[in-house]
């Protein structure tokens, strides 16, 4: 990836956009927490689906999560790295307990073969594992910016996705389009800085990783690279092999630390865990910032990237994303740093029964940013009708805190 997949600009923002559309409404819900059997702990990111159909979600910080539907659903199924899946009763209020998957096999019979091998085997099987067939994915996008620990930007979104049959890593036709969106901005003046990051919903073409397989999967990039064998882990009910690239040579630009989950049966990727190399920060700057102001000066932290797939039978199709930047800034002249942590997320919510593409007029464009587009799609009542990654217990305080902030101007 000689370029950054996710880039951010440093500015100053006014204030949001409001305008009334239509909403979209889902009657039918379950709600409830995933937790780890032994231990109590709340699961973030655990997938949650209806089976049989295409509606999902995932758990938020605090491992809460709402599933909605147009339709009725009477079972609710989950699945999370390192767990064994479950499939429970729909209802409100669910308490959910994911126990840890035990690995039963001999893992040093697991773990054997060439790792490097294993992952060109599964670069190759992409034109079989991967969708044939056009897909029009509809899904839920959030951006927020947290100064130190407090939110002072909260932004959420329903896209379209249109994903083409996969050609050979092009993107060419993929593009997104936005169906509705709100942005909550701090009114404190000390918290105008803020985070646009370029592309927002369009993550799902080009961080989906697989599908845009010339990013990071070329020979050439690949060349730069060492391979390990890792232990293997349960995506579900499916094992997986557990592998893990990191530099091998230093190049003008930052690399990345990663590990790829390969279905052992399937040889599909089916997760990809990206950490961009940190060691220089200069090269680390120039693949993440495009613009701040001149007084302004940035120490990146750190930038990562999550994407998971599903599988349908033997094909898969891009499921979740998430990307966390975290960084320092501070202005000239000042002794203090401030310390800010952006993350964006997106989960395919449905998969609409048309695959129609996106015409070229309604599409979301790599330049754009979703502050400046949201004034032609956003919805005052968005939170209290289209929740799909439900916010976690700081979120929502800083949701409503936000509000009233902004009712008061």
């Amino acid at each position: 990836m000689r370029k950054c997949l996710i880039i951010i600009c440093l500015l100053l923002l006014g204030q949001s956009l409001l305008a009334a559309t239509d909403t979209l409404r889902l009657g039918y819900s379950a709600d409830g927490k995933v937790v780890d059997a032994a231990t109590g702990r709340a699961l973030e990111s655990v997938l949650v689906t209806i089976p049989g159909r295409r509606h999902s979600t995932v758990t938020n910080a605090d491992g809460v999560f709402t599933l909605k539907s147009d339709s009725p659903f009477n079972e609710v199924a989950f699945s999370f790295l390192g767990y064994r899946a479950d499939t429970l009763k729909a209802g409100e209020g669910m308490k959910v307990r994911l126990r840890n998957e035990n690995l039963k096999l001999d893992a040093a019979s697991i773990i054997s073969g060439n790792p490097e091998k294993i992952v060109w085997a599964a670069i190759d099987n992409i034109w079989y594992t991967y969708c044939t067939q056009p897909e029009l994915l509809e899904c839920f996008y959030r951006e927020t910016l947290q100064k130190r620990k407090r939110y002072t930007y909260v932004a959420e979104a329903v896209a379209r996705i249109f994903k083409n049959r996969y050609s050979g890593g092009s993107i060419s036709r993929d593009a997104a389009a936005l169906e509705k969106s709100r942005i909550l901005l701090s009114q404190r003046s000390r918290d105008t800085l803020s985070v646009k990051t370029q592309g927002g919903p369009t993550m799902a073409v080009h961080l989906d990783l697989v599908k845009n397989s010339n990013a990071l999967f070329s020979r050439d990039e690949m060349s730069n690279y060492k391979f390990e064998m890792g232990m293997p882990q349960y995506i579900g009910d499916r094992l997986q092999f557990v592998i893990k690239m990191s530099p091998n040579v230093v190049t003008d630009y930052a690399l990345y630390y990663c590990t790829l989950y390969i279905d052992r049966e399937l040889l599909t990727l089916t997760r990809i865990e990206a950490s961009l190399d940190m060691s220089d920060t200069g090269k680390a700057t120039r693949m993440i910032l495009v613009k701040k102001p001149a007084t302004l000066r940035f120490y990146p932290q750190e930038c990562s990237i999550v994407i998971n797939y599903h599988l349908e039978g033997k094909r898969s199709r891009l499921e979740y994303l998430r990307s966390t930047i975290r960084f320092h800034c501070d202005w000239r002249k000042r002794l203090f740093r401030t310390d800010y942590t952006a993350i964006n997320e997106l989960v395919v919510t449905d998969v609409r029964p048309e695959a129609i593409p996106i015409e070229r007029s309604q599409r979301f464009s790599t330049a754009d940013y979703l502050t400046d587009k949201s004034g032609e799609f956003s919805d005052p009542d968005f939170w209290a009708d289209y929740n799909i990654i439900e916010p976690s217990e700081s979120l929502e305080h800083a949701i409503n805190r936000l509000r009233r902030n902004q009712g008061k101007n």
